[in-house]
């Protein structure tokens, strides 16, 4: 549970921060409600919204939120932490058919989203949209409420699309809810991303599916997935699906003390060529619990798992027999 900073202790350690700073150093601004986007963006003198403290700040920099507000969409191209102190709620409402966050950063920068609240409203597309960066980092947010155009790239919480790179993504303490396509999708359309996902204290629930890794475009690279601790359920299709069908960009994923419960089709799912391990998971109360469709690859167990009160709990692929029951 976040707990509330009384601002006059934030005040004093930020002025204290910067004691040593020159005077033009921009390392780190901040926005508040009562800000005005011609400011300097200084603590004394916020910008209004997150887009004019990112376009002010340096590259590398940090964008503070002073007070409870919503603070805009963003576009962002460079590195920067974007935060919001414990008891201060920084949200952000995109444009209706907009996204809340656009990330197309250079191949080395590193990307933090930390304490935010983004809410589609029922009229936006997505909350946080990647495109490219060296490193994607989304801890204690919440990301819900955007809705689909028709397509798989609208209606997602998270959606993660680089086409080439070495990219490190890790999501956590987050919770992606009542999105109308996935909660969290990683999809990259083609190229050759190499890509290490890291997902834990996760809360992916009463969306269209929960979590997807689909890497069935790209001709190269490879996908490395751990998703721990986290809950798949009540989804209206599917709770945890990792699917790279014939692809060249292998996928490889560990998925342990999952929840998956309550979803329309599969609990958890696997495809492809896609090598999967499932240890300590609890899969109940699904239609299928486990959807083993991995033709070439392995979907294995620990033998550790809680399967069971499924209509279905495992389904096989003919070809693909190697996973024990629990």
């Amino acid at each position: 549970m976040r707990t509330t900073i009384p601002l006059t202790v934030l005040a004093t350690a930020l002025a204290c921060s910067f004691g040593t700073a020159p005077a033009n150093a921009r390392a780190r601004v901040f926005v508040a409600s009562y800000g005005n986007d011609s400011n300097p963006c200084t603590f004394g003198s916020p910008c209004k919204t997150f887009q004019a403290a990112i376009n002010a700040v340096d590259a590398g920099g940090e964008v503070t939120a002073i007070d409870s507000a919503g603070f805009g969409p963003i576009n962002i191209t460079k590195a920067v932490t974007i935060t919001s102190p414990d008891g201060v709620e920084a949200g952000i409402v995109p444009v209706v058919g907009g996204n809340a966050i656009s990330i197309t950063a250079a191949a080395s920068d590193d990307i933090v989203l930390r304490g935010l609240t983004l809410n589609g409203s029922g009229f936006a597309f997505n909350g946080i949209v990647f495109n490219s960066g060296g490193s994607l980092t989304v801890t204690n947010c919440t990301v819900q409420n955007f809705i689909t155009n028709g397509t798989l790239g609208a209606g997602n919480g998270i959606f993660i699309q680089p086409t080439s790179g070495t990219i490190s993504i890790s999501v956590t303490n987050t919770i992606v809810s009542n999105n109308a396509r996935n909660g969290i999708f990683y999809s990259p359309p083609s190229g050759s991303p190499t890509t290490k996902v890291v997902i834990d204290h996760v809360f992916a629930n009463n969306n269209d599916n929960g979590i997807v890794f689909a890497t069935a475009n790209p001709t190269g690279g490879s996908t490395l997935i751990a998703v721990s601790n986290t809950s798949v359920s009540s989804n209206a299709t599917g709770g945890l699906v990792a699917n790279n069908g014939a692809s060249g960009n292998p996928l490889s994923a560990s998925f342990d003390n999952v929840s998956a419960v309550n979803n329309g089709n599969e609990g958890i799912g696997g495809a492809g060529t896609a090598k999967i391990v499932l240890g300590r998971s609890t899969v109940t109360g699904n239609v299928i619990g486990i959807e083993n469709n991995i033709s070439v690859g392995n979907f294995s167990s620990y033998g550790n798992n809680q399967i069971n009160q499924n209509t279905v709990n495992i389904a096989f692929n003919p070809l693909n027999t190697s996973f024990a029951l629990q």
